[in-house]
């Protein structure tokens, strides 16, 4: 970690005037005057002990040094204007902070987020989506929505719903002999290991084929006649209801349990209470 830090005007000022070729335009940009952006120039210069632009007339180009800053400069301007951007989370009475896994958030609850805000106008959604299960203790989230989830502290943990599985592929895949189709394999319920062991039936599934880790991604190449696989009952609803999906078998078999969990600190605030009404509906109505 570096003792002194170079002034953030400077490097604003060095951005901008690299980016646009030109200090006179930076000035404009940062509506600065153009002394004032070359004296931002020449301390960071002073700062790195090294020239950071080649100067002609009007005209400037980057050294080696410059074009190696640059990059490292909009990299953290960027993440800095993200993370500040953030903060505005805490500063809106309305705020929802929900987490949920990426093939949820995609599958499902995406689809269905024109009803909420129709029924819930007021409530500013925020929904972040990890493939880890969050910490609620620890982290600024109301509703964790996910199929790994556990009791924890300072939450009310509940069961949704207990999903099902069942093997499909696209209807176009059902004029290929179950020798030519190509198997999915995904992991945890995913994996056909689990279908065997609850005593699936044989549907030409093999052990060789494309794997993956994020079932979403399975989904979506199932849906796109890439091979059978394996999937949830709740989360290939749509697929199959818009014809993208077809069932390989009648027989279904245990999947994950769908849980909720409400910070002890959200659990009575008018938003997640509205939140999770609408979200045992939605639930109950797609099934």
């Amino acid at each position: 970690m570096l003792k002194h830090w170079p002034p953030l005007n400077a490097l604003r000022g060095f951005e901008a005037a690299a980016r646009l070729g030109s200090f006179h335009k930076a000035a404009e940009e940062l509506h600065l005057t153009q002394s004032a952006i070359s004296q931002q120039i020449r301390s960071l210069e002073n700062f790195v002990e090294q020239p950071l632009f080649y100067r002609s007339g009007r005209k400037v180009a980057l050294t080696d040094a410059g074009a190696d800053l640059l990059s490292t400069t909009q990299s953290m301007l960027q993440q800095l204007a993200v993370g500040i951007r953030r903060l505005d989370q805490y500063r809106k009475p309305n705020q929802l902070v929900v987490n949920t896994t990426p093939a949820f958030a995609r599958h499902w609850l995406v689809p269905r987020l024109a009803d909420f805000h129709a029924h819930h106008p007021q409530i500013d959604l925020w929904l972040l989506t990890t493939d880890e299960t969050p910490d609620m203790a620890s982290q600024t989230i109301d509703i964790a929505v996910r199929d790994d989830l556990t009791a924890q502290a300072e939450c009310r943990f509940r069961v949704l719903l207990e999903d099902r599985l069942y093997p499909a592929c696209h209807p176009s895949l059902l004029t290929q002999p179950e020798p030519a189709r190509t198997t999915l394999h995904g992991e945890r319920e995913m994996d056909w290991a689990h279908w065997q062991v609850q005593g699936g039936a044989d549907v030409g599934q093999r052990s060789e084929g494309l794997n993956f880790s994020d079932p979403g991604l399975l989904l979506d190449a199932a849906s796109q006649g890439l091979g059978i696989a394996l999937v949830s009952q709740l989360l290939a609803g749509d697929a199959r209801s818009n014809g993208l999906l077809t069932p390989l078998s009648e027989q279904t078999v245990r999947g994950p349990n769908w849980s909720l969990l409400v910070h002890q600190q959200s659990e009575r605030n008018a938003q997640a209470v509205g939140f999770c009404e609408w979200l045992s509906a939605a639930l109950s109505a797609s099934l």
